[in-house]
């Protein structure tokens, strides 16, 4: 197993010319995704999962998926601030924020590296060899902040340079200890599934994007129909209403086929690298492909070289990846926790 550097989440981008890995500024990552969970901050009961697990595809679990009816209210927003009135001050209740579930039997502590103005330690919570890595935070919602978020990621990345993470959703907070526990011996047999599938794996995001202005000139060049129509158009003194909504039509889905056909060589590719993807909606008119990968651990040299050829190869086109992260997109859990 490759060791882990000291900060083991990287952001890379490959161009035209020969790529070459590079560290950028750290940024808010995805951490707004992982288990979801309802029971934060509303309930001073312990958690019940309803439900069993259910393994369906690669490797994306669900967990006791809730009926419509019943709803699944996330944690950062299921409730407001439990306050109490001290001596004309505001005091607010203390709660414990989770970040992740991990194996791991005997007590661990990881720092003062937590979330909050000045971070808290960072510790496990148990249920036999099951654990959750928590610290103390306000009973409230909390904003998303930048550097909250950045928080949330930094504790992840720190537990993952030694254990495989099930990473929890951006502000999930129970109110008390015994709350946690309930939750990791309800959901133990979910959550040791889930660690087993993601032993030793990492997820990479990768986004490809164009030229799009590029594209439609080269779909110009090589597109008889495209040609004439634009010729017709820019020769036309006259309305060109017709002549331009077909030009348009066309050339719409000539982007669409071309940029298809892109992502499917490049997926193609590094199937053999990868332990599994998954494909996200690409944001903007610039990005054709918004992709994550599931990478073993001993693997991730290799994903990263393939990556980099894969660049070199299409010219046109800018690759930009980033990771390793842990299985966020890979690990999908709700649990439905009702009061006791």
């Amino acid at each position: 197993m490759p060791k882990p550097t000291a900060n083991p989440r990287r952001s890379r981008s490959a161009a035209a010319a020969p790529p070459s890995s590079k560290r950028t500024s750290r940024s808010p990552g995805p951490a707004a995704r992982g288990v979801k969970s309802g029971a934060a901050m509303r309930r001073s009961t312990p958690a019940r999962t309803n439900g069993k697990a259910a393994f369906a595809g690669p490797p994306r679990v669900a967990v006791a998926e809730p009926r419509p009816e019943q709803g699944l209210i996330p944690a950062a927003t299921a409730a407001t601030a439990a306050t109490a009135e001290t001596d004309g001050a505001v005091a607010v209740s203390r709660g414990k924020y989770v970040y992740c579930i991990i194996e791991a039997a005997d007590p661990l502590k990881f720092g003062p590296i937590g979330i909050g103005a000045h971070p808290s330690p960072v510790y496990s919570v148990h249920y036999r060899n099951l654990a959750a890595v928590v610290s103390e935070a306000p009973l409230e919602v909390l904003d998303s902040t930048r550097e909250n978020v950045l928080a949330h990621e930094r504790v992840n990345e720190t537990v993952m340079r030694e254990h495989t993470v099930i990473p929890m959703s951006f502000g999930t907070i129970f109110k008390t200890r015994e709350d946690i526990v309930e939750l990791l011996r309800s959901a133990a047999e979910a959550f040791g599934d889930v660690l087993n599938k993601m032993q030793n794996k990492l997820e990479f995001g990768l986004k490809v994007l164009w030229d799009r202005d590029q594209a439609i000139r080269q779909i110009e060049s090589e597109d008889d129909d495209i040609s004439r129509l634009k010729e017709e158009i820019s020769g036309q003194k006259g309305s060109t209403y017709f002549a331009r909504m077909q030009y348009g039509r066309l050339v719409d889905a000539a982007l669409q086929a071309r940029s298809e056909r892109y992502v499917v060589e490049i997926l193609e590719q590094l199937r053999d690298v990868s332990v599994a993807s998954r494909i996200n909606k690409p944001i903007g008119d610039k990005m054709i492909m918004n992709a994550a990968f599931l990478i073993s651990r001993d693997r991730e040299v290799a994903f990263d070289g393939k990556v980099k050829s894969i660049a070199s190869r299409f010219d046109r086109l800018t690759f930009k990846y980033t990771g390793p992260w842990p299985p966020y997109n890979f690990v999908n859990i709700r649990l439905k926790l009702e009061r006791a």
